[in-house]
């Protein structure tokens, strides 16, 4: 396809000579914690570079490797550039080139059939393709709520830890990120900064650097693990059971300020009798661990000061995951670290930005009136997609509408979603980039805009500064902001409401409450005015000021074993051994860049580490190809023999396109659907497997 610059060269002589260079503010729309201030270089109408904002403090001056090659995926050969719909059959990818005009006209004749029989039975379907605040949910939303189609409740990443940090310390709220740099002690617990969060780890290394201790709690020994001082390879979902050991030596090696719980901890007593049961022997039979190396983190932790914890979402997608998170984020709360800058706990900054987002002006759910659609959750798209209409559930769903998500390739247990997605009666709508496992599903797909080509606003979720991404070039081909797709979509469905005339500058004046947007728009971002120690004197943003212990409808916080475990289903333990985790690897970002070529020839081909001894027993060799397999299903992978799998687990790197699998398929082909225990999120790292030489 053709990718040049939009505008065609001048023929006229004087004209020839290149357009100075400009820098254009921009923001890293992806899923990660870092939220990177951006410069682009432009010249002639091209992005030459995108590059670190030197001036932005929290970026630190450097990208990582994927965002340091957006240039690559924008002007990507394969970059989607006008509607097309398809000619073949579902899954296969074969579309043929469509006017806008006809495929709007097309949808809109669609969804008004299913609507006019019941709205309910359309559904969205959107994650953090981007997170940006306009290109994420703004106009979509004013969309789907004056349509009346059934809601979302998007879940597949971080519900459950969400959850558990509303229900201890009343939102997502967190320790400022550039003070770790400052802590003597810092736990990186479920987390590998390396790959998901570097510039946590530069300051991780400052700290270091100057003396602080580091731990990693990770069932893998990552690339952070391996320069960390100390490493716990914890099972699988035993998290709950570490924290709650951890809690009984605090209480015996008398390391608990009783000042703070006294003035700030609601329900302490409960939670003192529940971890005076967990000594360290019984959560070291539980963690796979020894007990020593257990009483040597709560030593460390009792001790050094100031103390942070680094928590990360991996560690949430078990079944107890919440409750897990509600226990590891009231350590800090025991030991009084929060009275210290560089002390407390960071999993999600987000809730910092609540008083700021003006989520409700910019989607608008005013537009539903009096109705009350239900809600269907993005981690069973899989069983809903296949279900017939039935009381408590509805109407079957007739049209998805899929945009900034790749369901097919990341939902759980995808074979089901790639059936359910399949189904030649189901109308699929797919606003994209690229041709992706889901987008091959489509009925119509349109081409979407790269961060590069509109405007955006954006929160984070690892520090506390407001972004403005300006548009550096024009949309190439005939892509589109999902901003503009839903306007003309909206107009070819007759909602003549006033807010669906608002252009992307009137929703980026609008998308924030307090923040002067020129202000953001000379510099390229605004920081927000929070407390450096915001916890010192309590002051959580619960009812009383206080954090949370035995929470309404949730009581005291407890170890929750897995679905899938020796413990709960020791007959399934007997036929799949082995567990199974899915984490990242270093050159993806979900299923996003997976195909920018050079990341994917750094990554090779999708891969299970297995530990040696697990290898020998089933006759497993470094290189060679294996299957994974359970009652869900089964994959190939290269087996790669090495000790970043701790026994008992296997690590299936990913999140690889289904059709650049191996064999046509990825992890999530293993993966099942059930729920956490709180926010009723996916439970990927609750799987049980067992491998064979293939």
């Amino acid at each position: 396809m053709d990718v040049q610059a939009p505008n065609p060269p001048s023929s006229d002589p004087a004209d020839a000579a290149p357009s100075p260079v400009k820098h254009v503010h921009g923001a890293c729309p992806h899923d990660c914690p870092d939220t990177c201030a951006l410069r682009v270089t432009v010249q002639d109408g091209r992005a030459l570079r995108v590059q670190a904002d030197p001036e932005h403090e929290r970026t630190l001056g450097a990208l990582c490797t994927k965002v340091s090659r957006y240039t690559e995926r924008t002007y990507h050969p394969e970059r989607l550039l006008y509607p097309m719909k398809r000619v073949g059959p579902k899954g296969s990818g074969q579309f043929q080139r469509i006017s806008w005009g006809e495929a709007l006209d097309t949808i809109a004749a669609r969804l008004k059939e299913i609507a006019a029989r019941d709205p309910e039975a359309i559904l969205p379907y959107s994650y953090a393709g981007t997170m940006g605040l306009l290109q994420g949910e703004a106009m979509a939303g004013r969309f789907f709520h004056r349509l009346g189609a059934s809601r979302l409740d998007r879940t597949i990443c971080a519900s459950a830890g969400g959850a558990a940090l509303g229900a201890t310390y009343g939102g997502k709220v967190g320790m400022k990120v550039q003070f770790f740099a400052e802590s003597r002690l810092i736990l990186i617990w479920g987390s590998n900064p390396i790959t998901s969060s570097v510039h946590f780890w530069t300051l991780a290394q400052q700290a270091k650097r100057a003396g602080a201790k580091l731990w990693c709690i990770d069932p893998r020994r990552t690339d952070s693990a391996d320069k960390c001082h100390r490493h716990l390879a914890l099972r699988p979902g035993t998290d709950g059971a570490l924290a709650l050991a951890l809690m009984h030596e605090l209480i015996r090696l008398e390391a608990l300020d009783h000042d703070y719980i006294a003035r700030h901890v609601n329900g302490f007593n409960q939670l003192k009798e529940r971890a005076l049961a967990w000594t360290p022997e019984r959560a070291a039979e539980v963690c796979g661990v020894e007990a020593g190396l257990i009483r040597e983190l709560a030593q460390d932790y009792a001790t050094v000061k100031p103390a942070a914890i680094r928590l990360n979402y991996g560690m949430q997608r078990v079944r107890g995951g919440g409750n897990a998170v509600r226990l590891i984020a009231l350590l800090p709360c025991l030991t009084g670290a929060w009275r210290h800058r560089a002390g407390g706990l960071l999993l999600s900054a987000s809730g910092w930005f609540a008083n700021v987002r003006n989520d409700a002006g910019l989607q608008r759910p005013d537009l539903l009136g009096e109705r009350r659609p239900r809600v269907i959750n993005m981690s069973t798209i899989g069983q809903d997609l296949l279900r017939e209409a039935a009381p408590g559930f509805g109407p079957r769903v007739e049209a998805v509408l899929v945009y900034n998500s790749n369901p097919v390739a990341v939902a759980p247990q995808s074979a089901q979603v790639a059936a359910g997605f399949a189904r030649e009666d189901l109308f699929t709508v797919v606003l994209e980039q690229f041709q992706t496992d889901t987008a091959d599903h489509a009925d119509i797909v349109l081409p979407a805009t790269t961060q590069l080509e509109h405007l955006d606003v954006h929160t984070s979720y690892g520090h506390t500064d407001v972004l403005l991404n300006e548009p550096a070039i024009a949309p190439l081909g005939e892509a589109k902001p999902n901003t503009e797709i839903f306007r003309l979509l909206a107009a070819r469905m007759g909602f003549d409401e006033p807010c669906f005339q608002d252009d992307d500058e009137t929703l980026a004046r609008h998308a924030l409450k307090g923040v002067d947007f020129d202000d953001l728009r000379a510099r390229g971002w605004v920081r927000l005015p929070i407390p450096d120690a915001p916890f010192a004197e309590g002051g959580f943003p619960t009812p009383d000021g206080k954090v949370i212990v035995d929470a309404p409808g949730l009581g005291v916080p407890d170890f929750v074993p897995n679905y899938e475990s020796t413990e709960t289903t020791p007959e399934l333990a007997r036929r799949y051994p082995l567990a199974m985790i899915s984490p990242p690897a270093r050159h993806f970002l979900n299923s996003t860049f997976v195909n920018v070529k050079s990341l994917r020839d750094i990554e090779g081909e999708p891969v299970l580490e297995i530990a040696p001894d697990d290898a020998m027993a089933r006759g497993v060799v470094d290189g060679g190809l294996v299957r994974v397999f359970n009652d869900r299903g089964e994959i190939r992978l290269r087996a790669r023999v090495s000790t970043r799998a701790r026994p008992g687990v296997v690590n299936g790197l990913g999140i690889w396109w289904r059709k650049l699998g191996l064999d046509g398929r990825n992890v999530n082909e293993l993966t099942h659907q059930r729920l956490t225990d709180l926010g009723q999120g996916p439970s990927f790292y609750d799987c049980l497997v067992e491998v064979q030489a293939a």
